[in-house]
């Protein structure tokens, strides 16, 4: 039985890629899962996986409160060094992270093969730092080769859940009727300034009789606006559906949430994170609307009205019979479709197997 262990934490885009390579795995492997306590893999992961945790932080803190991150690190080193030698593990796959940095080192001290994949265009830290260590660095974008010197790498894609490379339904909650269809996604955690654009211009656009699902995440509020073609929830587990069906997204643009657009050719409206690190999330974008997929919007107090203007052009001719969508969606629908890489998931299984 091949024993492997995954070492994926804090957000989706870090733990759907990993566990749709899982899901690719044969039964019989034995597959064993690092986290980090009251993260998302708590939440998302199947409960057939043994999951175990490390009191790890990102190493961002200065004084005092760096020199504990510091030594819960070291702490951290020795905890998966017993781990991979008390679990016999032959081979470790990492999506980056905090939680990468302590793997990486001590899968080097233990000479356990190491597999990273970075889904970003512009490499996370830890990825610049550590990449060099690992035995192969999977790419999420060709593009982040560029930042990475002394690295063995490929490029794979970024996988996504398995939902997201075939049709979904439509989900039976959303507004009826034929006009475009707008999905806004606000995140798991909900991206307050994305939702508060949204919201200040929610009353022009459903005047328009567009119809409107927007996720808005646990940490944001609900609108309070009472119309048959709005709905607005919290979370769903049914957002390949949507993106399938969707005639524009509205999102962040994070490489998960990129990769499942691309996959589901879904024409979008990108809105970066400012704060992201390195500003990774604009990278993401500008990587997406040079193949004209998206369109790029930054997040500030006044945006309010450009992004009612960018929704309304891309809406405006849209086609009323059987629902057509205009031949500028269509171009960007294409753009999307040429950065998609469906069988991600499938790439990453054939790196491990050949560390075995």
């Amino acid at each position: 039985m091949t024993k492997l262990l995954i070492a994926a934490s804090g957000t989706g885009g870090h733990i759907y890629p990993a566990l749709s390579v899982v899901e690719a795995l044969p039964d019989s492997w034995d597959v064993c899962w690092l986290g980090v306590d009251d993260r998302l893999e708590q939440a998302v992961l199947p409960k057939e996986f043994e999951l175990i945790t490390i009191p790890v932080q990102a190493l961002q803190a200065r004084g005092i409160r760096g020199f504990l991150q510091r030594i819960k690190l070291c702490f951290s080193i020795v905890f998966v060094v017993r781990l991979l030698l008390r679990k016999k593990i032959e081979v470790v796959l990492t999506t980056g992270g905090y939680i990468a940095a302590p793997t990486i080192i001590a899968s080097k001290l233990c000479r356990v093969p190491i597999i990273l994949h970075e889904s970003n265009a512009f490499p996370g830290k830890v990825t610049r730092l550590l990449g060099r260590f690992c035995d192969q660095v999977a790419l999420g974008v060709p593009i982040a080769k560029e930042h990475l010197k002394n690295c063995n790498l490929t490029f794979t894609g970024t996988p996504v859940r398995s939902e997201f490379l075939h049709p979904n339904p439509l989900p039976s909650w959303i507004p009826t009727g034929i006009s475009p269809l707008i999905v806004v996604l606000g995140g798991s955690q909900g991206a307050i300034g994305l939702n508060k654009m949204v919201r200040n211009i929610l009353p022009s656009l459903l005047k328009k009789g567009y119809r409107i699902v927007h996720i808005i995440g646990t940490n944001d509020n609900l609108s309070g606006i009472n119309n048959p073609n709005l709905v607005e929830k919290t979370f769903t587990e049914e957002v390949a559906g949507l993106l399938h069906h969707a005639d524009l997204v509205i999102s962040r643009s994070g490489a998960g949430a990129l990769s499942e657009l691309a996959v589901c050719k879904t024409p979008a409206i990108l809105i970066p994170y400012p704060y992201a690190a390195d500003n990774h999330q604009d990278v993401n974008a500008a990587y997406v609307a040079q193949f004209g997929g998206a369109l790029i919007l930054h997040e500030n107090v006044s945006a309010d009205q450009p992004l009612l203007k960018a929704i309304v052009r891309l809406l405006d001719t849209y086609g009323t019979v059987n629902s057509q969508r205009n031949n500028l969606l269509q171009e960007m629908s294409k753009g999307m479709g040429t950065i998609a890489v469906p069988d991600a998931h499938l790439c990453l299984v054939d790196i491990i197997r050949k560390y075995i």
